[in-house]
């Protein structure tokens, strides 16, 4: 047990804006993209910039204010030099030992798949220039980024032997917009050249659960609605499994992926009433899932919009045309006459609120998709992105899961429904949503939720309203058992 006490604000003296860095000119080895996209940003950060290049006079189109020398010369003028060339080009580094002595080198080189050699580049280079101060670094950037996207919020992991080494690059990507993290020794190497070589790591998990559950339902529709025609009526309705069983795949792998991305938050507050606070860690695998809600829900959105297009092209299929037409035949022939099909009323009022779910489920589901990205999420507060992606995120799925409900409507009645004694699809697929939203409900009824608010503004279960609040209502002492 021990007794956390309340701090005191101290002032600060106000801090000036940052000076300029140790270094102003910096060399580049390399000319190619990802070079001279370097220097550009460089120059535009009010850095000299001069190229190494074993061709000066032959090298191709470099930022204008930008020096080209051979790499001797560009290396005597400046102290901190970036190696932009790729591994097997290196050798040429053991001429300038004597030039590069002293110096700061930052590899920002990358191989094209892992262990393509024993050793990480920056070590080898720091073999190959013994009497220089390498730095890994700026590897994780691409040259479209550094020379066309902004750079505010992306981060720059360095890693290096010498500590004054790996300040002055961080001093320099931070007059860049660049935010810095320090990933410890050269031997960190090898982990930093091997993130650009990862592909999605956190959509792996989404991508995963999308691909389980397109191949399970279309597997499952697949015996109820094309195999089971066939096995009773012996009728051919594969062309169904182009369009018709796609469209009905999608909307409730869409339905399922959006409650997938709202359920662990329901689990985590859940959780937080069972323990009493909010100071205990989420178990690892609840962490996994709540990283990876917004890929969750970006693959969600591409399931319903996908639904949406194949639901639009379902009026002109032939299959369809086909079969209306033959109706409005029959039905002239049974008649023989002209007459209009019997109305109903209660049927038009479920077709119009059904498709009126629909658009407005699909409506609110894009506008959390523009709110998902960074450049759009920038521009909003705190609260109004938390309205958007909590309180209209579960608005969504309600709409969604009402739409689905309308479209069974009463078809859970019918014999017919379940063939072979499974239930539809539709009906498999409204069962979490439907606990995610009762779920949601029971967290915001009033008196769960204020015990929620408590715990989540810092109140344990088992100290005294005082100790936890203070005597007028602020941050007092906690104890932490």
């Amino acid at each position: 047990m021990h007794m956390e006490e309340q701090t005191e604000c101290v002032s600060l003296p106000p801090q000036g804006p940052p000076g300029p860095p140790k270094c102003e000119l910096v060399c580049i080895f390399g000319t190619g993209d990802l070079g001279r996209s370097l220097g550009q940003r460089l120059l535009q950060a009010g850095y000299t910039v001069v190229f190494g290049s074993r061709r000066p006079h032959s090298c191709g189109p470099l930022p204008q204010g930008a020096q080209v020398k051979v790499h001797a010369a560009a290396a005597q003028s400046a102290k901190l030099v970036f190696i932009a060339v790729h591994r097997e080009h290196y050798d040429f580094l053991e001429s300038l030992r004597a030039q590069l002595k002293g110096k700061v080198l930052v590899d920002i080189s990358n191989n094209q798949k892992k262990d393509q050699y024993p050793e990480a580049n920056a070590e080898y280079l720091q073999r190959l220039v013994p009497g220089a101060s390498v730095v890994k670094g700026f590897n994780t950037l691409s040259s479209w980024s550094l020379l066309n996207g902004p750079l505010e919020g992306k981060q720059v992991l360095v890693c290096g032997d010498s500590a004054e080494a790996k300040q002055g690059v961080v001093e320099l990507a931070t007059r860049l917009g660049l935010s810095s993290l320090d990933r410890g020794c050269l031997s960190s190497a090898r982990e930093l050249e091997d993130i650009p070589l990862q592909l999605f790591p956190q959509w792996r998990l989404p991508l995963r659960l999308a691909v389980g559950l397109t191949a399970s339902f279309f597997f499952y529709l697949l015996i109820r609605d094309v195999i089971y025609t066939y096995a009773t009526q012996g009728k051919d309705v594969s062309f169904r499994i182009v369009v018709s069983l796609a469209n009905k795949v999608f909307p409730i792998v869409s339905l399922i992926m959006l409650s997938l991305c709202y359920l662990p938050g329901v689990l985590a507050g859940i959780l937080q009433l069972y323990r009493g606070t909010k100071y205990r860690k989420f178990p690892d695998w609840l962490d996994r899932w709540m990283l990876c809600r917004k890929q969750l829900g970006l693959l969600a959105l591409g399931f319903a919009c996908l639904h949406v297009i194949y639901t639009l092209i379902i009026p002109i299929r032939y299959s369809v045309r086909h079969t209306l037409i033959s109706r409005v035949v029959n039905e002239m022939k049974n008649n023989n006459k002209s007459t209009p099909f019997d109305f109903d009323n209660t049927e038009a009022w479920a077709t119009d609120s059904f498709y009126m779910l629909g658009v407005l489920g699909f409506s609110l589901y894009i506008l959390l998709g523009l709110t998902s990205l960074p450049s759009v999420g920038a521009t909003l507060s705190w609260r109004e992105f938390t309205f958007v992606q909590s309180k209209l995120g579960h608005l969504t799925l309600l709409l969604c899961t009402a739409h689905a409900y309308l479209y069974g409507w009463d078809k859970f009645l019918r014999s017919s429904t379940y063939k072979w004694w499974t239930p539809p699809g539709y009906m498999l697929c409204l069962v979490l949503p439907t606990v995610v939203l009762v779920l949601k409900l029971l967290l915001i009824s009033p008196c769960v939720e204020r015990s929620l608010s408590r715990i989540r503004q810092g109140w344990e279960r088992g100290q005294s309203e005082g100790a936890a609040w203070g005597p007028a209502g602020g941050p007092g002492k906690s104890i932490h058992l």
